[in-house]
């Protein structure tokens, strides 16, 4: 009787059960991923050089020709192959055939041609301009074939053709591409809520939509370093690449929830100064602003002691490396002759623009505080990212930054008059041409240890740090990079465990 009794109750709660267990079987596709910096203008990185555009659509909702790795080898992307002349100057790509754009139209040499013609033209605001008027021709001889043809070599071309500003734009949707962004990954844009997030969503239409594990992706913008560490501990953000979390890394590696990596960067930490403003158009008056910084205790300050130092903008492992640190070390007293000898009177009164990032803003205070020491008062403004793109980056209305550049092969922009920082040196123009045109990678090396002696010689800029980033995620997150050779965020290759 009492069997009787308790049969429907045992039935009942496995009833019960079965549903949750089959629940629980069911795999996480929806994820959360944090961001110290909302994209700023808008998320066509071919118009905007925020990295933060590129964090979220490149390789995500816009693909390139080839495809940067984490170790930072380059692979076939929507070109199947290509073949490279013996001169190096004409490259021969082969297209996939499967690939379509996410409004339906179709992708075909002419729209390569399209996209590189549009980012080298008269009103392009491409931050690599420079990179596409270096085509002499663009080549379509059948509808699945490019030839690019080279005015100078470019040993770098085919990392380059793999970074944002080389994405593949479709005709009738590039000039809306800012706000309702068109490509061909396997993502596509759902929502943008200004000030706090960004949300992607799988496309059906994918080529390979099958393989691509996550549904759903939201990411929230989060500045301020306490509140990113918080949103990890809540749950409320599943990873966080780049987080400034480096006082808080005794707690989240006990936590038995996160997985916490740590990963090399080409990215470097400078401090940019406005060569064309006086007094700093005076070689001695920068070399008195290098001299007086100690730059470890702004990789302390600004990077919480993840760095190494550099004396130029370049960085350890790269190509023909030399450590320049020794050329402007660290001695106040030199810094205060050298002012001297420029004529300067003290106080030497400048600007101290600084970007939202904790190391700009915490990396000015401790800088603020050293050239104070030698007599020049850095006056601090924050400003927003918006304000930084538009007042120092586009019209040069600065004396001082701090900004962290993160592109790894950029050597070319001490070659441009116009860029922010104002150097123009036609002995370093006439130096990086020889680097891209010389005929064996160690000659390459050479000239290479050359142009990071220049241009620390001549202190265009303060160079602090190459800086290494943590990466702080729910254990179960995989795929994510440790490595950064350039910023992204490769969603196709990451799902829960």
């Amino acid at each position: 009787m009492l069997m009787r009794r308790l049969f429907p109750l045992l039935a009942a709660a496995l009833m019960a059960v079965v549903p949750l267990a089959g629940h629980a079987q069911v795999k996480k596709d929806v994820l959360v991923l944090g961001m110290a910096l909302e994209p700023t203008p808008g998320l066509d990185p071919t118009a905007g050089a925020a990295s933060a555009i590129a964090e979220i659509v490149l390789y995500n909702v816009f693909e390139t020709l080839t495809k940067i790795g984490p170790d930072g080898n380059v692979k076939p992307l929507l070109a199947e192959s290509w073949e490279i002349s013996p001169d190096l100057k004409t490259i021969t790509f082969k297209l996939r055939k499967d690939v379509k754009f996410q409004n339906g139209e179709p992708f075909n040499a002419q729209t390569v041609k399209y996209a590189f013609e549009r980012a080298a033209g008269e009103k392009s605001t491409n931050k690599d301009k420079r990179l596409f008027q270096s085509m002499a021709f663009i080549g379509t001889p059948d509808p699945y074939t490019v030839v690019l043809g080279l005015k100078t070599i470019e040993p770098d071309l085919l990392f380059l053709l793999g970074q944002a500003t080389a994405i593949m734009v479709e005709p009738k949707s590039s000039e809306t591409n800012a706000t309702q962004p068109v490509g061909t990954g396997p993502f596509k844009l759902e929502n943008w809520a200004k000030g706090s997030s960004v949300t992607l969503v799988r496309w059906p239409g994918y080529r390979n939509a099958s393989a691509i594990k996550l549904n759903k992706v939201t990411f929230r913008f989060i500045s301020d370093p306490a509140a990113q560490v918080a949103a990890l501990l809540s749950g409320d953000v599943d990873a966080f690449a780049r987080v400034a979390a480096a006082r808080s890394l005794d707690q989240i590696k006990n936590d038995g929830r996160f997985q916490v990596l740590v990963g090399g960067t080409r990215a470097k930490t400078i401090l940019a100064i406005n060569n064309k403003k006086k007094p700093l158009d005076d070689v001695r008056v920068r070399r008195a602003i290098a001299a007086a910084i100690d730059r470890k205790a702004v990789i302390e300050a600004a990077g919480d002691g993840f760095g190494a130092p550099i004396g130029s903008h370049y960085v350890p492992g790269a190509l023909g490396y030399v450590d320049t640190t020794g050329i402007n070390p660290y001695n106040p007293e030199k810094a205060k002759a050298l002012l001297k000898e420029a004529g300067v009177a003290l106080p030497l009164e400048l600007t101290l623009k600084l970007p939202p990032p904790p190391y700009s803003r915490q990396g000015g205070e401790v800088i603020a505080a050293q050239l104070a020491k030698v007599g020049i008062v850095a006056k601090i403004e924050n400003v927003e990212w918006a304000q930084w793109l538009s007042g120092v980056y586009t019209n040069k209305a600065y004396d001082l930054t701090i900004i962290s550049h993160v592109e790894p092969f950029d050597l070319g922009n001490f070659a441009k008059a116009d860029y922010y920082w104002g150097y123009n040196s036609p002995a370093f123009n006439k130096l990086f041409d020889q680097i891209n045109n010389a005929p064996t990678t160690a000659e390459r090396a050479k000239l290479l240890g050359e142009a990071q002696k220049m241009i620390a010689t001549d202190a265009v800029a303060a160079f602090l740090y190459q800086p290494q980033f943590l990466t702080v995620a729910n254990k179960k997150v995989k795929g994510l990079w440790k490595d950064m050779p350039i910023f992204a965020n490769d969603l196709s290759v990451i799902a829960w465990e």
